[in-house]
Formats: structure tokens, sequence, C-alpha cells
């Protein structure tokens, strides 16, 4: 595998704020994100108002554990959902992860893609090259690799699985990632956490916001080709 860092804790990448429940951050492993609020008010870029942003990033209250609205004043705008101009050899479906400028494209042919935000591996964690989704998951079961739990006690009590939920660090959706038949233990996942939009928080999964992760998912069967470029 063309792969830069470790993958073993891969899995414990994204767990949400929640009171009463583990803090998201808690498990970041050493991460010094301390991501504030950006505060953006008025206009989005690109040509997007806040308010069409809030309504492309509301709530989605008909999924089984329905989904609150995204707080995009948190989100810079340049990371909101949109078509851009993106020349490439790849064939239409086809993502692309580009951890340098947080993004994720999916290949739409003509000379154009869909562009999303998202998080990335934070120093230390980053990796490239090509690999596929080797399945798809729908509120998918959390289970902490041993590494993990070995490094952050509190996590032994979904050792044997988190079920899937808002609290659930894969989110709502997740295409698994694979290479040469074997799971990468990475993923792209979704993720309730506006403020992570734009920052290397993961230990090498990608996290798109819960609407966009719904998005491409829909469009991305098994087999589709994952390209994750240098940070």
């Amino acid at each position: 595998m063309n792969m830069d860092g470790s993958i073993a804790d891969a899995g414990a990448d994204a767990l949400r704020l929640r009171s009463g429940l583990i803090s998201r951050r808690s498990f970041l492993a050493g991460s010094a994100v301390g991501v504030g609020a950006l505060g953006l008010a008025g206009c989005a870029g690109d040509g997007m108002s806040l308010a069409e942003a809030q309504k492309l990033y509301g709530p989605m209250p008909n999924e089984k554990f329905p989904i609150p609205a995204i707080d995009v004043s948190k989100v810079d705008p340049k990371y909101y959902r949109r078509t851009v101009a993106y020349d490439s050899k790849e064939a239409p479906g086809t993502i692309i992860v580009d951890p340098a400028n947080y993004y994720v494209y999916r290949i739409e042919g003509d000379g154009t893609a869909t562009r999303y935000g998202a998080n990335v591996g934070r120093d230390g964690f980053r990796w490239k090259g090509d690999a596929y989704v080797g399945r798809k998951s729908e509120w998918a079961t959390w289970t902490p690799p041993k590494e993990m739990i070995k490094r952050q006690p509190e996590a032994a009590k979904y050792a044997r699985g988190m079920p899937g939920g808002l609290d659930n660090p894969l989110g709502a959706r997740t295409l698994h990632l694979y290479q040469n038949g074997a799971y990468t233990l990475y993923t792209i996942y979704a993720s309730l956490d506006a403020e992570s939009i734009g920052n290397g928080i993961t230990s090498g999964c990608i996290g798109l916001l819960t609407p966009d992760m719904i998005h491409l998912y829909d469009q991305t069967p098994v087999k589709t080709k994952v390209v994750v470029l240098a940070a």
C-alpha cells in the first residue's frame, strides 16, 4: 500500500460533541486543532448566500436518526458544495481527495466536478495513493481498534461496537476504502462537526458534512476509484 503514517486507529476519527458522551476531540490523540467559531456572516462566496447554504445544509428529519441542521456560520463559504471546472483524465464518478486544500471532488465529466469541503488527516497521519470503495454503510457500527483503546482507555466501552446513530463517529454514511482486496481502515465518512471542515484532525479518514456525504454516497457505487493526492 502506498500510504504514509499509521492506519491502526483510523476508525476513531470523528466522535461528535454531545453532552454526556465522549468528546470528539478527546479522541483526536494529540490534535492541536483548537478551532474557534468562524462567525461568518452576511453572504457566502461563489454566489451562494448564507440563506442558500442554510437550506442546502438544513435538517434531514426523514433519516433513520433525524439529522440536525449544520451551523454553516462556522464553515468557511469556500467549502460549501458546488460544481467547479476541473480537468481530469479520471473517469466520471471517480473521487479525488485533495488534502492539501481540504477538498473532495467527484468527477462529473465535461471538465467539471462536484467539490465538497472536507476534514483530513492531521500531521503524521496523512497518506496518498489509489484505493477504491470496497463497501458502503448506512449508520454503520463503529468499533475502536485495539491500538486506540490502549492509547485512550475510555474507548474500551465500545470494544464490542458502538451502534449507528448521531453520536457514532462514522455518521450517517460511510465509504470504506480498500486496496488490493484488503480494507485499509480508512473511510470517507459523514460529519456533523462544522468546525472540522478545512482542518487536519483525523487519523487519516476523510470527513464531509453530513448532507454532502449523503449526496456523494448516493452517487457512488462499490468499486468506485478513489485517488488521494499528496498533502
